[in-house]
């Protein structure tokens, strides 16, 4: 085997970084939001396994003001089985009295008492700035304290500064610089189960129906919803209708009618307004409909119910991550640090400045109030953007009769691989786009095998209406490589004259892109543009940090787990070996260990010995010890040929004798099904309609001479997720990126949440903190983007 030279290593542990002699404060603010409970486990954990003491503020600011009780040392065991728990369990209110000089003299006295110096505050923007006013007066407030005699000089100098980090969690993803809050996704959870659930009773009475969402002065909620479930009219403060729209959606409605759809679903912000600054209210939308109309239509309120529920696995990955970096920030803080916010862009941990998140967000308002609609866009950042103009893309739609025009190009949609939910909504949403650009748009049967037999035919826009919530492939997708069947594939592309393909699936959709580009000396006919997009639960697709799927995957491993728990804290003294789908890739196993709270992940990218299995054993043997008597240990299917699933319920079951029992549950294609989560329509809907953009750009430049010919390396594209871009890549390229015998990537980003699972679990390890620590500046407007090859989610 080759050696790689030695590179200098350049990363930074932790370890250096010690909490010994620091305290830190933890405290929930505001509105409640699901996950809140995780982030609170994740800064617990870490400020403990760093040597800190870490402390509950229970009741928010209020509790920090009152003092007392409120603040209670927080111990490792005080934050078990949190994880899956909606709400904050340390409380949250809204307070007056830190509002005021005197209430805020109080709190500082407080944790002087205590001699706190770090917080971490969770909420929304309105807490986080009251975090940051309490920082710029806090040496005021202790001078004040020394005057009254409340303080000696000692306490003064010991606890001379305050640092704040915050992570904003708010369901109503209204907080500029960040591309998700805590609690969004879980609210989008239950807005898409409600939605689910009235389609059937709507398809049953052809009715409409008019949802309200929460979100406050933001439509995010509103507008992802909208793409997520296919509604026929969105209404969102940032993008308030043109006068006329009355005439404009009735007329869309009855359009949709005509075409025997039976149910229409209007979405409502809570806080949408028409170009007069005039609510629209789910009300006036139902008599207009009735009166205009005559359609039977029903109003649903979903009020608080967004807000509650257990957190997504998404919500559970995030706040656990961001939790962490919370902890890291405060270590790493000096006395000249601004007060930061950890969050996520992209796939990626980042810092910004508090204040600057805090201004940018007052300012989108600011923009709103002064009719400045296209600004307030751009300022709730990217993803707000990209979801806006993915709805306008989606919501383009003409008679059949009136579209394609002559010189149509012809674009074949297809699945490969396994099912993955969310396929159908992306297969949707290039349906769609690609008929709104002017295609011919065919659909292709069973992958492959229905491509070389020619089940292929003419898909038309009403033809995958409601698709978006349905799981599995209805398309029709087969594992079946096309390298043995090229011939047939040729004769088939050239009798349809497919000028450009599409291909949405897993491990051999790419395998299958890279047949078919290579085989392009041989056979004209492939010397067209083609795409994959990944679509796999597996996730283990080299080019592409997250695939289609793998999110609903992940939700179902989660629940299973959460009930598992809850049956094994009732039984006590109990381990539960659970084996988690994925091949050879462990991204399941490792993130649905992190969102379940697992003791133990076992996967084949890090490979494991009897000795590891017998120090696992041990660490279950301690816990079971302490007020938390039940194990959690996950396995992925293929992490090793020898230690088994059965093998390793034995050895534990063997070595616990007397201490712990054990039961073993295998998964199975569970994961596989049900309805795509939320994320995965989102993702599937914008990623599919990206591909189906870069298309028709694709076809135009290669259109010469009459006819269609791509055969350079950059016209057999992989469309993925890249930290914080959306990025086109050859296959020819990431051919050297994978390992093709164990059929994933070699180099894989989710294996530096590996050592974050194992802290959370109590194990000591050693964590790469060099991607984290550089605090950012929240990027102001940006030019429009230009259609390189890099595109933001």
């Amino acid at each position: 085997m080759a050696v790689a030279p030695k590179r200098q290593d350049t990363r930074k542990f932790f370890e250096n970084l010690s909490g010994e002699g620091k305290s830190i404060a933890v405290l929930t603010s505001g509105g409640d939001a699901q996950g809140m409970n995780g982030a609170v486990r994740a800064v617990v954990r870490m400020g403990i396994y760093v040597g800190a003491k870490v402390y509950f503020i229970h009741e928010g600011y209020q509790g920090m003001v009152d003092g007392g009780d409120n603040i209670q040392e927080a111990t490792w065991e005080s934050v078990s089985s949190m994880l899956q728990v909606g709400g904050t369990v340390i409380g949250s209110a809204r307070c007056k009295d830190f509002r005021t000089r005197e209430g805020r003299l109080k709190a500082a006295h407080n944790l002087v008492k205590l001699n706190i110096t770090n917080m971490c505050v969770i909420g929304g923007d309105g807490s986080l700035t009251g975090a940051n006013l309490f920082r710029e007066e806090w040496s005021s407030l202790l001078d004040e304290l020394l005057q009254q005699g409340l303080i000696d000089n000692e306490a003064v100098v010991s606890n001379s500064v305050l640092h704040i980090v915050g992570m904003v969690g708010s369901i109503d993803n209204d907080f500029c610089g960040t591309d998700m809050t805590i609690g969004t996704d879980s609210a989008l959870h239950r807005i898409i189960e409600v939605v689910d659930a009235i389609m059937t009773t709507a398809q049953s009475h052809q009715r409409t129906f008019v949802l309200e969402v929460m979100g406050r002065h933001c439509g995010y909620l509103a507008l992802v919803s909208a793409l997520a479930c296919g509604a026929d009219w969105v209404f969102i403060p940032e993008m308030p209708p043109e006068d006329g729209w009355e005439d404009n959606m009735c007329h869309k409605l009855s359009e949709n009618r005509a075409e025997r759809k039976r149910l229409n679903i209007i979405i409502v912000a809570e806080g949408a307004i028409d170009s007069h600054n005039k609510a629209i209210t789910p009300d006036y939308i139902k008599d207009l409909v009735v009166s205009r109309l005559g359609f039977d239509t029903r109003v649903t309120i979903l009020g608080h119910v967004q807000r509650g529920g257990t957190p997504s696995a998404f919500d559970r990955i995030l706040a656990s991550r961001m939790g962490v970096e919370a902890v890291l920030a405060l270590l790493e803080a000096s006395a000249t640090t601004p007060a930061c916010v950890v969050s996520l862009v992209g796939n990626q941990a980042v810092r910004l400045p508090l204040m600057e998140c805090v201004q940018m967000t007052q300012e989108v308002q600011k923009a709103m109030d002064e009719k400045k609609f296209d600004e307030a866009v751009r300022l709730r950042g990217r993803s707000f953007e990209h979801n806006l103009a993915t709805y306008r893309l989606l919501s383009y739609h003409k008679a059949d009769g009136e579209l394609p025009h002559q010189n149509a190009f012809n674009v074949a949609v297809l699945n490969v691989g396994a099912p993955a939910a969310g396929m159908n909504g992306a297969v949707r949403s290039a349906v769609r786009v690609g008929i709104a650009e002017g295609h011919r748009v065919f659909a292709v049967s069973d992958g492959f095998e229905g491509f070389y037999k020619g089940q292929i035919k003419e898909i038309k826009w009403g033809d995958v209406g409601g698709w978006t919530g349905q799981g599995g492939s209805l398309l029709g997708t087969k594992r079946t490589l096309p390298g043995k069947h090229l011939d047939k594939i040729a004769e088939q592309m050239r009798i349809h004259n497919i000028n450009a393909l599409l291909v949405i699936g897993g491990f051999e959709a790419y395998v299958g892109l890279l047949e078919l580009s290579s085989a392009r000396d041989k056979y004209n006919e492939f010397c067209v543009p083609m795409v994959m997009v990944p679509a796999t639960v597996s996730n283990n697709i080299p080019g592409s940090d997250l695939s289609i799927g793998a999110d609903t995957a992940l939700n179902a491993i989660t629940d299973t787990c959460d009930r598992i728990k809850q049956s094994a804290s009732g039984t006590k003294r109990r381990v539960f070996i659970i084996e988690t789908m994925g091949g050879y890739c462990g991204y399941l196993a490792t993130v649905g260990g992190l969102a379940a709270g697992a003791d133990t992940v076992y996967i084949y990218e890090e490979p494991f010995d009897i000795r590891d299995l017998q120090a696992n054993v041990e660490h279950l043997t301690q816990k079971m010890k302490t007020s938390v008597q039940r194990g959690l240990v996950l396995r992925n299917e293929n992490c090793n040929d020898n230690f088994t699933a059965d093998f390793i319920y034995q050895l534990y079951s063997e070595e616990g004798r007397g201490v712990f029992d054990c039961r073993k549950n295998i998964l199975g294609h569970m994961q596989q099904g049900g309805a795509p989560s939320p994320f995965d329509r989102n993702f599937g809907t914008k990623i599919a309609a990206k591909a189906m953009q870069w298309i028709t750009r694709t076809l135009k430049d290669s259109y010469k001479g009459g006819r269609v010919f791509a055969n350079s390396d950059d016209t057999a594209c992989l469309l993925g997720m890249r930290r914080r871009a959306m990025v086109f890549q050859p296959v020819s390229q990431l051919r050297d990126e994978t390992d093709f015998v164990h059929r994933i990537p070699k180099e894989q980003w989710w294996l530096k949440l590996r050592p974050l699972m194992k802290i959370l679990a109590k194990y000591k390890t050693s964590y790469d903190v060099s991607d984290s620590g550089q605090l950012e500046h929240v990027t102001r407007i940006r030019p429009k983007d230009s259609h390189t090859t890099s595109h933001h989610i």
